[in-house]
This record gives structure tokens, sequence and C-alpha cells, in this order.
């Protein structure tokens, strides 16, 4: 009796764990990566670990933007979901910032319960338990135009966390040649992981413009030097994928 009221309440106390959370949007698609184009709903924690010079997401990472986000249980967080998605179990796409910060089991637990399907992006730098959890974990380190350290042994913790059932995924951004010989390096170390190369969104926020427009030529003609150049290299184990997203809707927040 005991014991179990204290399993009870260890269970509650993880339920009302505070999930700090910049937007929940959708039901739209994914944008980017081995899911592109999968209606989703997408939960956006608050707060990150690094700083990428060409961030485009700054209202999810910069401390200014913290009086925006909400403290949120796991409960409100699928309230919300379902709300937005009629109650139908879509993917549920957990991005940032970098949402492993965020104590993220209880919205596991809550929303597979529930027949929700969870994929989340992080850079690698922080390894979870509940990454476990996941059905899609996409591992995204920063190349050197970022100005971030890639920290291979960090990548490798992340990928030791994920669950026997998750689908893991390299997705790696290229802004420039010094980027690309660095996917190939890194693609040659993780061989084993399924790939995604992704042109750069350069046109980098600021927080007094964090939602610019992005530079639609200089994108297509950046995704076009990274097919040729991928094309002359016959690396064919490399998916090529642009932004969809902000093809579409520029760098417009909650879609």
């Amino acid at each position: 009796m005991c014991g179990g009221g204290v399993r009870n309440a260890e269970n509650l106390g993880a339920l009302s764990a505070m999930i700090l959370i910049s937007e929940i949007f959708g039901p739209t698609v994914q944008g980017e990566g081995a899911l592109i184009g999968v209606p989703t709903v997408f939960v956006r924690t608050g707060g990150c670990d690094f700083r990428c010079s060409w961030c485009d997401t700054l209202y999810a990472v910069e401390p200014q933007f913290k009086s925006q986000w909400q403290a949120m249980t796991a409960g409100q967080i699928m309230q919300r979901v379902n709300e937005l998605s009629g109650g139908v179990p879509l993917l549920v796409t957990l991005s940032g910032g970098n949402p492993a910060l965020q104590p993220l089991a209880p919205l596991l637990e809550l929303g597979h319960a529930q027949g929700y399907r969870f994929a989340l992006e992080t850079q690698g730098s922080r390894a979870q338990e509940w990454f476990a959890g996941l059905d899609y974990l996409t591992l995204s380190p920063k190349p050197p135009s970022s100005g971030m350290r890639f920290s291979a042994d960090r990548l490798r913790e992340c990928i030791a966390a994920a669950g026997a059932d998750t689908q893991l995924q390299l997705k790696l951004v290229v802004a420039d040649e010094a980027d690309y010989l660095w996917a190939r390096e890194v693609a040659r170390e993780f061989a084993h992981l399924p790939l995604c190369l992704q042109p750069c969104n350069l046109e980098a926020a600021t927080p007094e413009q964090p939602e610019l427009e992005a530079d639609l030529v200089q994108l297509n003609s950046q995704y076009r030097w990274l097919v040729e150049r991928v094309a002359a290299d016959r690396w064919f184990a490399a998916r090529v994928l642009p932004q969809l997203h902000v093809l579409v809707w520029n760098n417009e927040r909650g879609v």
C-alpha cells in the first residue's frame, strides 16, 4: 500500500513536470529531413545550449524571448495537440531551440498512450534516457559555419540513448565548401546512419528581427550547388533535400 502510494506520487510528479514551450502549431507538414511532407503537429520548446550564427528560430533560443514562452505540463501540451489535430493521432514533431533540454518523458508516455508518434530533432549535444521512447530521432550536429563546436563523442551518446525501435537519421546543414567537407567526414564516421544533406538558410534572425524573410533565390542557388557538388563526388548515399517550409512559407512563424 505504502509502496504503491510512493509510485503514484512519483507518477504524479512526473506528469506535473513543467516543459518550456515556445509554440505549438499545426497540423502542417514536416518541412525537412527524412519525414519531409508527413502531416504533423509541431511542439517547439524554448531554450537552447547553442547559439548558431545563422539561427532562424531565435525566438525559441534567446533568453530575451523567455517572456513569450509558456511552462506547460505534458497533459496541457497533449490537450492542445488534440485540439489542433481534432483527436487524430498524427506525428508530433518536437523541435526547438533544443528540445533535449526539456523533461519530455511524460509527454512521450502520455502521447503514445493516445496513439501519437513522436519525432525529435536535436544537435546531438545532450543525450537523454527518454530518447529510447522516441519513434524518430534526427541528429543534426552543427557545421563550422554555425560557429559551434562539434563533439563526436556527444553524438555517439545520443545514438546510444535511442531505443531499439527508434528510427535514427543524420541531418547535416551545409552553407559552404568548408561545411561540405566537414559533412563528408562526419558522414564517414557515422556511416551506419541514414543521411540527409540540407542547404543552409543564411538569413540569420536577430532579436530585433526574429523573422527575417529568406532569400529564396539564394536558397535555390545553394540547393543546386549542393546537388551538383554531391553528384560530382558521386556521393550517392546522401539524400539532398531543401527546407520545404522555407520555400513555401518563408521564415514565417508557426508553419
